[in-house]
C-alpha cells in the first residue's frame, strides 16, 4: 500500500475516490427511498452524449456533460410530474434518447476508441488537482444542500402527504434533488465512468440497509461501505493491473454479498 501511495497519480486517484465515495451514498440513501434506483444510470447515458456532443462541437467535454445532464435531470422530473402514474416512463424516454444521441455524435465527430472507453468506464488515474479542486467544490456544495434541505426532502420521500400539508412545495423539492443527482453523476464518471457511476450511489447504500438501522446509521454504514469500495478497489486496480472503475464496483457487489451472507447474525446482535 506504501510504494502505491508514494506515486503522486495514485495519491490524486485516492483523494479523488474518497471525494466522491463520501458524496455517493449519502444522495444515494435518497434515490434508493424515493425508488429511483436507475435515475442516475439514465442521467450517465446522457452524460455521456454531452461528452460526445461536446467533441461534435469542439467544446469542454464537461460542460457538455454539466450542461445536458443538468437539462436531462429537469426535463426527466418535469415529465414525471405530469405523468405520476408513469413515473419511470420520462427516465426512459431520456436514457433512450440520450445513448442514441451519444452514437450519432461520436460517428459524426469521429471520437477514437480510447477517449470513449475513458468516458465510459473511467479515468481515475489521470485526474489532477484540478480535477480534484473541481469535484470537491461541486461535492461541497452538494453536501451543504443536502444539509440545510435534509428535513424537507426526507419528508417529500418518505411522506409527501404531510411534506405537502406542512408547505413544502413538491414539484421544486423534486426537481431539486434531480439536479443534485445530475451533479453526483457528472463528477462521479470522471472515478468509474459513465455506465457505472450508478453504482457507487446505490451499492454501498444496498449493503447498509442490510443492516436494518436507522436512517443517519445507514448512512454513516453507506459511506464506510463506500470508502472501502474505493481504497480496496484502487488497490486491486493497482496490484493486478486492473480497470479502477470495475474493480471498486466488484469489490462493492462482494461486500454487499458477504453482508447478505452475515446479514441473519448482524440482526441477532443488533437485537440482543
Amino acid at each position: 500500500m506504501m510504494e502505491m501511495l508514494s506515486y503522486e497519480f495514485m495519491q490524486r486517484a485516492f483523494l479523488a475516490g474518497l471525494i466522491v465515495a463520501l458524496l455517493c451514498p449519502l444522495v444515494g440513501m435518497f434515490v434508493v427511498i424515493r425508488r429511483q434506483s436507475l435515475l442516475g444510470d439514465g442521467l450517465g447515458h446522457i452524460a455521456f452524449a454531452g461528452v460526445t456532443g461536446s467533441a461534435l462541437l469542439g467544446i469542454n467535454p464537461a460542460i457538455g456533460a454539466v450542461v445536458l445532464t443538468l437539462a436531462a435531470a429537469g426535463g426527466i422530473e418535469i415529465v414525471r410530474r405530469k405523468h405520476l402514474q408513469y413515473g419511470d416512463m420520462g427516465l426512459a424516454l431520456f436514457f433512450y434518447g440520450g445513448l442514441a444521441l451519444a452514437v450519432v455524435c461520436s460517428s459524426l465527430a469521429r471520437i477514437p476508441n480510447t477517449s470513449l472507453m475513458s468516458f465510459l468506464f473511467g479515468s481515475i488515474l489521470t485526474v489532477n488537482w484540478a480535477n480534484i479542486a473541481a469535484i470537491a467544490i461541486i461535492a461541497l456544495l452538494v453536501i451543504l444542500s443536502l444539509g440545510k434541505f435534509h428535513t424537507p426532502l426526507l419528508l417529500a420521500s418518505f411522506q409527501p402527504d404531510i411534506a405537502h400539508t406542512r408547505g413544502i412545495r413538491l414539484e421544486r423539492m423534486n426537481m431539486f434533488f434531480a439536479l443534485l443527482v445530475a451533479a453526483v453523476v457528472v463528477i462521479g464518471m470522471s472515478i468509474v465512468g459513465i455506465l457505472l457511476v450508478s453504482a457507487l450511489m446505490i451499492v454501498p447504500v444496498a449493503a447498509a440497509h442490510l443492516w436494518r438501522r436507522g436512517f443517519k446509521q445507514t448512512a454513516a454504514i453507506a459511506v464506510a461501505y463506500s470508502f472501502t469500495m474505493v481504497l480496496c478497489g484502487l488497490w486491486g486496480s493497482y496490484s493486478w493491473d486492473l480497470a479502477p472503475g470495475g474493480t471498486i464496483v466488484l469489490t462493492g457487489l462482494a461486500l454487499y454479498t458477504l453482508t447478505a451472507v452475515l446479514a441473519p447474525f448482524l440482526h441477532t446482535r443488533h437485537g440482543a
